[in-house]
């Protein structure tokens, strides 16, 4: 069903360091549960369409578009297999596509088979999941991981970063003394 999704020179997979290609798959609903940044518990008359979670999924999409930028691509996946409804839609924000997994089929396997095509078309590619068997599965190909907690941490950093850059200098103000070298000061002196 998202065999499209990963093409050679498909604008899908960015080009990164060196004119590789690169791929970033984000596990959804498993950073938002555990990432540290977007951390969120459904309370038993809660679920993922209340406004704070789509909130949370909102922010996430957007780090993803921001943390992959021009040098990747991005596919976010969400878990929908137990909605019977999902077609498993996909949608383009930001330039990041948007997966939500059609009816019994479990965003595991579609991450799964994502990373295992886009490995075997070589790909570069990093799986941010703290789900330890998506991890071991496309360790196993050859795809990069990285924690849902790792993901958070680095975002904090890329928008801490961000925040020094915009930060207004305030410029230094140097005396006569300050600006003219040591030895003519002590003549004038």
């Amino acid at each position: 069903m998202f065999d499209d999704l990963i093409r050679d020179g498909d604008e899908m997979t960015g080009n990164g360091t060196a004119g590789r290609q690169q791929l970033l798959i984000v596990d959804g609903y498993n950073v938002l549960r555990s990432g540290s940044r977007y951390r969120w518990q459904p309370r038993a008359d809660e679920d993922y369409t209340d406004d704070f979670f789509n909130a949370a999924r909102d922010r996430l999409i957007n780090d993803v578009v921001n943390y992959a930028g021009r040098d990747m691509g991005a596919i976010v996946v969400f878990d929908a297999a137990d909605n019977e409804l999902s077609q498993g839609s996909r949608t383009k924000i930001g330039g990041v596509q948007v997966i939500f997994s059609p009816a019994g089929q479990s965003a595991d396997k579609v991450i799964e088979k994502l990373a295992y095509d886009a490995g075997k078309r070589g790909v570069e590619t990093m799986v941010v999941t703290s789900d330890a068997a998506i991890q071991d599965t496309v360790f196993g190909g050859g795809v990069d991981r990285m924690t849902a907690d790792g993901f958070s941490h680095e975002m904090g950093e890329y928008y801490e970063d961000a925040r020094l850059d915009d930060a207004p200098k305030v410029a230094r103000k140097n005396t006569v003394a300050e600006r003219i070298p040591a030895d003519t000061l002590a003549r004038l002196q």
